[in-house]
């Protein structure tokens, strides 16, 4: 919505998987977790990613999922955090993506 109504915005989409808390203190969560970034503007991203990084997570942390349309799949992420919020009673949890390899 916020790209067509400002087409000449520079949308980047993150970190929908935290709460604020997590977001700019991620040492709250031990391990090796981090966030998505979506847009189309890759100076953007690279702001939001240094931006994080003041908060403390490294940008090997931050995994760039491509254009601003990859972002409605992290949104349905809302979708399973309620549920992960009231199974350990806090909101201070992320999810951390491994690879084979």
């Amino acid at each position: 919505m916020t790209v067509k109504a400002f087409p000449h915005a520079r949308v980047v989409n993150t970190p929908d998987t935290v709460d604020c808390r997590v977001m700019v203190d991620p040492g709250r969560v031990p391990g090796a977790h981090g966030h998505f970034v979506s847009g189309d503007d890759s100076r953007a991203k690279a702001q939001v990613t240094a931006l994080s990084g003041e908060f403390g997570r490294p940008a090997e942390r931050v995994l760039d999922l491509g254009g601003i349309r990859t972002a409605r799949a992290v949104e349905t992420y809302l979708l399973l955090w309620p549920t992960m919020f009231r199974n350990p009673g806090s909101a201070d949890f992320n999810i951390e993506v491994r690879r084979a390899g």
